[in-house]
């Protein structure tokens, strides 16, 4: 389903070796050895499901935060945002092979390397490993809530049933994790999206039902404080931006390329708006952090979240793959090593456990680390590697959207955690 996978961004060990599979530069729709050239057609379908995701379904619950105009205007601006920095690091790979005795760079770690050496890849695996650590905790917050909600109760003999729903799943991810090479699982990642496009669909047509009976009240704005939380959830919602050097690889006509991905992105944030405002619209100020909680437990409601479940449950080891590349490569010479795979596993049911909401901890995630590898990164390596060769303007817009995402990134962080705890409490 994912832009999660989008950015499921395993570094190739070096520059010269074929990259790990499936990693960063494993093609969505097409054979990860030799990929065929995309047509415009099919690039649009990767880009589509490289970007969207599991995070669509908290828009909703963020436009109730943020009022549904500011929700709406927040979607577009980073929808653009997002589509300039995917093309400043198509433009970056383009200069730096130019320049470079690097006859390849095949992935954003490697971008890294080229701009800034070892230092460039030691900070983009570290962004890529904690954004998805907090995909897959998010996944298991969406899984325990949703199979709570639908079968067992907030509580079973006086245990939350979501913690029993988050260890429960712990044994079985322990042995999907094990399995050294999951290229066959990832066909589930295009059945996902389908399972996600159809469960929006289904969602949006209960909302209008809803709608036209009557509409409650609802609000445009909130306070600048909800604006950081809400720009959170909508930089985690297109975190795609992993995926965009392997899909201009693949691409059959790459001077069409930049068009492709701009209606794409556009596409994807008018439908995001649509199903976010929707959502509020429908539910007001009762819509639940997951807006397939609304619904009860009716027969399609319930079909619609347990396959979102089942399909999120076999992503979550296609998630941890690149966080497993990367520490097998730095600390166990790239060999496999099942029990930090435990450990691993074990460290994001942890994680799941504390966390009380969904789409603040999408927030959370969205704010500091994806607001880095979306905004900071992709400008930075381009001030470094375009240095001295590029307008004042074109300088001047580099430095604000990196200093813009420094600033969402830790506003956003902080006012995130404070939703969390204030739940907590």
């Amino acid at each position: 389903m994912h832009q999660e996978q989008a950015s499921a961004t395993s570094q190739s060990q070096a520059l010269d070796l074929p990259p790990p599979s499936p990693g960063e530069d494993t093609p969505f729709l097409g054979d990860a050895q030799n990929p065929p050239l995309s047509s415009q057609p099919r690039t649009f379908a990767n880009v589509f499901i490289a970007v969207v995701g599991a995070g669509v379904l908290g828009l909703p619950y963020c436009f109730k935060r943020t009022g549904w105009i500011m929700g709406v205007l927040m979607i577009f601006f980073v929808a653009a945002l997002a589509y300039h920095c995917m093309m400043l690091l198509v433009h970056t790979r383009r200069k730096l092979e130019s320049m470079s005795e690097i006859p390849k760079i095949t992935s954003f770690g490697d971008l890294g390397f080229a701009a800034c050496g070892p230092i460039g890849r030691t900070v983009v695996d570290l962004m890529v490993l904690l954004s998805q650590l907090g995909f897959c905790v998010s996944y298991l917050i969406f899984i325990a809530d949703t199979l709570a909600n639908l079968y067992l109760g907030s509580n079973i003999w006086g245990i939350s049933s979501v913690s029993l729903c988050i260890w429960g799943c712990f044994p079985f991810q322990l042995g999907l994790n094990s399995i050294k090479t999951l290229t066959h699982l990832a066909p589930l990642s295009i059945f996902a999206d389908v399972v996600d496009l159809g469960a929006m669909a289904i969602v949006m047509c209960e909302e209008l039902g809803i709608i036209v009976k009557k509409m409650p009240n609802v609000r445009a704005f909130a306070g600048p404080s909800m604006f950081f939380y809400g720009m959170g959830l909508a930089v985690y919602s297109f975190e795609g931006i992993g995926m965009v050097l392997p899909l201009e690889s693949e691409a059959k006509d790459k001077s069409k390329f930049r068009g492709i991905l701009a209606i794409s992105m556009a596409f994807i944030a008018l439908m995001y708006a649509g199903f976010g405002a929707l959502g509020y619209f429908a539910f007001g100020e009762d819509v639940k952090d997951i807006i397939t909680s609304n619904f009860g437990k009716g027969f399609i409601s319930s079909v619609v979240q347990l396959g979102l479940c089942i399909n999120l449950f076999f992503t979550f080891p296609l998630m941890m793959n690149p966080v497993y590349e990367i520490i097998e490569r730095r600390f166990h010479d790239g060999n496999y090593c099942i029990w930090s795979r435990w450990l691993l596993v074990l460290t994001v049911i942890l994680i799941a456990l504390m966390i009380p909401n969904f789409a603040d901890f999408l927030s959370l995630v969205g704010s500091s680390v994806c607001c880095g590898l979306s905004f900071v990164l992709p400008t930075v390596f381009h001030l470094i590697a375009f240095n001295g060769e590029i307008s004042r303007i074109e300088r001047n817009c580099d430095v604000g959207i990196a200093v813009l995402g420094v600033v969402l990134g830790i506003s956003g962080t902080w006012y995130a955690l404070a939703e969390i705890f204030m739940v907590k409490a």
